[in-house]
């Protein structure tokens, strides 16, 4: 029935548009894109507590007004919005841990402290956490390679990601569209690297003017891989989603003139005075003309957060729209399809006589987009988060399998990273999580109001990782962060 409703709407359509309309040849729908379930896997771990966040609140309380109208979007009654747990890897085995609402943490190997870093709500002047509490404020951090090596060039050095205030500066890029916020990554320098709370000069160098309150800058790493001698060392990567909104409005998944959409690749020492950071020869669009050469990868929706393997690999995790969360494997140059494909599916725009909100099956001409090498639909999860091939050595079972989570229901899924293949999706088990000896759902252990759908919970789980290569769960509701240990 639902599929004969759309067949006459297109028609409908036409009578307007005087196009011929054929209700037997109107695209049709794929109603369940992937029709089989994510079972349980074999693999039992127990969750145990690490440390607790401070009880931070939002800068804003009450709804957020979207179009000058009240929506449930805004403020909630997180613990703490815990948003990446990440070792600093100077061979101190500190973890630095940070909130959405602004504030940088560090603790030890043992979680036995948690000292505030830098206080971005103090330290700068225009952080506008108050935006759009869910998605925006401080969003990323990255520690230079050379943080603790003494006389480097990257010496004490470290970056921010967060959402600034309109009016506070002038855009790079898209400064006329920055009618919500920009996204912008500011330099820390250090004056003692080993130090527990941060003392020294800052600078900004990239600033991009957003449209939306959504879909903002996300992680921001080096890769840890590779060695002083490569060319990738002292890299950064960063992620921008597609300037927000839904069905990306302004095609900027599909363009490279903006560099939305995309994962970023700079030289943040590579600057002069012109320019905060330099363009990376390497980088597969350098010297391209009407191009954002900082453009690594591209065509993604809202690719929040990513990861490095031990084999230098990316694994790039790709918020969907309606239908389909994905993990992709980051390749240099590649078009990962949004906003006219979904996983591994084309969606409205990526068919003739499509519509949006709904996804089709790929047309005969198919273009040289990448593919996933995971994915999933909403019937198992909402939101993909965060993700790590496991490398530690206490999980001899999880060894060599990459293992992330969905923001909203609290499941952690895994897969095997040996012989994956962008455009074959690989088969994914739920790993089963006990807590003080019990089995139970991460959203029944620390699920709380959705804003989103306020008659449900929400588990708000990320997953963090220390420089043994061991995860931990991070939720928002109740602050906690918890290690993944072996059954004893």
């Amino acid at each position: 029935m639902q599929r004969i409703f759309i067949s006459m709407w297109f028609c409908l359509i036409s009578v307007f548009t005087g196009t011929a309309c054929d209700a037997a040849s109107a695209p049709q729908p794929i109603q369940n894109p992937i029709p089989e379930k994510i079972r349980k896997g074999d693999i039992v771990v127990e969750a145990v507590n690490f440390i607790r966040g401070p009880k931070t609140v939002d800068a804003r309380q009450g709804p957020t007004k979207l179009d000058g109208i009240d929506t449930p979007l805004g403020s909630s009654n997180a613990y703490a919005r815990l948003q990446y747990m990440l070792p600093i890897r100077d061979g101190s085995g500190r973890l630095v841990v940070s909130d959405l609402r602004g504030i940088l943490y560090i603790t030890d190997r043992l979680g036995e402290n948690l000292d505030v870093y830098l206080d971005l709500r103090k330290a700068t002047s225009d952080l506008g956490n108050e935006i759009f509490p869910n998605e925006a404020g401080f969003l990323g951090f990255a520690f230079h390679p050379d943080f603790a090596k003494k006389d480097a060039p990257g010496y004490g050095k470290f970056y921010t990601g967060y959402s600034a205030r309109i009016g506070t500066g002038t855009a790079q890029y898209l400064d006329d569209d920055a009618i919500s916020h920009y996204s912008v990554i500011r330099e820390w320098t250090a004056e003692n690297p080993a130090a527990n709370a941060f003392t020294g000069p800052s600078r900004e160098i990239f600033r991009a003017g957003q449209f939306a309150q959504n879909h903002n800058i996300g992680t921001m790493s080096f890769n840890p891989y590779v060695d002083e001698d490569s060319i990738d060392y002292g890299k950064l990567y960063v992620c921008l989603g597609d300037g927000g909104s839904a069905f990306d409005p302004k095609n900027y998944g599909q363009g490279l003139s903006e560099p939305l959409g995309a994962i970023l690749r700079i030289d943040p020492l590579g600057g002069d005075r012109n320019h905060g950071y330099g363009i990376p020869m390497d980088n597969p669009f350098f010297g391209s003309p009407d191009v954002a050469q900082e453009i690594w990868a591209y065509g993604l929706r809202h690719p929040q957060q990513f990861s490095f393997d031990i084999d230098g690999r990316m694994f790039i995790n790709d918020i969907g729209q309606n239908h389909v969360e994905e993990v992709n494997i980051g390749i240099a140059g590649a078009n990962y399809g949004w906003r006219v494909r979904e996983g591994t599916f084309a969606t409205g725009y990526g068919v003739e006589g499509g519509y949006a909100g709904a996804l089709f099956p790929r047309p005969a001409d198919e273009q040289p987009f990448v593919y996933p090498v995971a994915q999933y639909d909403h019937d198992e999860g909402n939101a993909i988060s965060s993700g790590f091939v496991y490398r530690g050595k206490s999980i001899k079972e999880l060894r060599g399998k990459y293992l992330f989570a969905d923001v909203v229901r609290g499941r952690v899924f895994y897969f095997t990273v040996k012989d994956i293949e962008p455009g074959h999706p690989a088969e994914l088990r739920e790993l089963r999580i006990k807590f003080g000896g019990k089995e139970r759902e991460i959203i029944d252990v620390a699920g709380y109001e959705n804003t989103y759908a306020p008659a449900t919970k929400r588990a708000d789980l990320r997953l963090g990782i220390d420089d043994d290569g061991e995860i931990y769960l991070l939720t928002k509701g109740d602050g906690w962060i918890r290690k993944l240990m072996p059954l004893n």
